[in-house]
């Protein structure tokens, strides 16, 4: 039997990166996926080369009466789910001393705020003994100059993620936290970060095992905390990283 046959899961920002990987993960293994994103184009994109048992929501994570058309959508098609993988963020890096009113709300907004709400929407629709896994980053704890209100989203949705765990545990729903470090993904590109530096090696000469890691390896241990077999895992926070967090610096 595949590891989530019968499992119906949401991904908020599946249609790229980590979420579409771990899509494509969540469909090998059985399950069915409905992924949301902010742009009707790249949803309609992704969902096409998923295949059949792949669905998709426009929504901007920022928006909390986005969630509330979320969770119509869900309860109308699905009534109820097994999994919701809240993975859609941003980042915005920049000196502390420059941060703006305007960069410090759109980057709550989305990263914790937005996470918050769609949660809280969600959760009425989330079977007893579902799991809940958050991706936060290893920025949460590294330290990282230019990072600050990145990070400090982070650090909040890993707090949240111990506290629902609690919460939660008398529906025996369990809530797990993933911090991938570098991970070659379109956050790259859209922080100015080129191909050819990552080709050059130069984010990987501060990571022990040598590379960036891959969408792909964050997308199975997602997949394993959402199934069965991590039946008495919650609370846990785990990093996907390479051994960065030992030598978290970078510049």
């Amino acid at each position: 039997m595949a590891l989530l046959n019968n499992k119906t899961a949401v991904i908020t920002g599946g249609n790229s990166g980590i979420g579409y990987a771990t899509a494509v993960d969540f469909l090998a293994k059985g399950a069915k996926v409905l992924i949301t994103g902010r742009r009707s184009d790249a949803v309609q994109q992704a969902v096409q080369t998923l295949g059949n048992q792949a669905d998709g929501f426009v929504a901007d994570q920022a928006s909390l009466s986005d969630a509330k058309k979320l969770a119509d959508h869900v309860r109308d098609t699905y009534g109820k789910i097994d999994i919701l993988f809240v993975n859609a963020g941003i980042g915005k890096f920049g000196p502390f001393s420059t941060t703006t009113e305007e960069d410090f709300d759109k980057l709550m907004n989305i990263n914790f705020k937005g996470a918050f709400f769609t949660i809280q929407e969600l959760l009425p629709l989330i079977n007893d003994g579902g799991s809940i896994i958050l991706l936060s980053s290893i920025n949460a704890y590294s330290g990282m100059p230019g990072a600050i209100v990145y990070s400090a989203t982070k650090a909040a949705l890993n707090s949240l993620g111990r506290t629902l765990s609690r919460e939660l545990s008398g529906r025996k729903i369990r809530v797990n936290i993933v911090n991938p470090g570098p991970i070659d993904t379109p956050i790259f590109e859209k922080e100015g970060i080129t191909r050819e530096v990552i080709n050059a090696g130069l984010m990987a000469k501060v990571i022990p095992l040598g590379r960036i890691g891959q969408p792909e390896e964050v997308a199975n241990l997602v997949s394993f905390l959402a199934s069965d077999d991590a039946s008495f895992i919650t609370g846990g926070e785990y990093n996907v990283d390479g051994g960065f967090i030992v030598h978290p610096l970078i510049g």
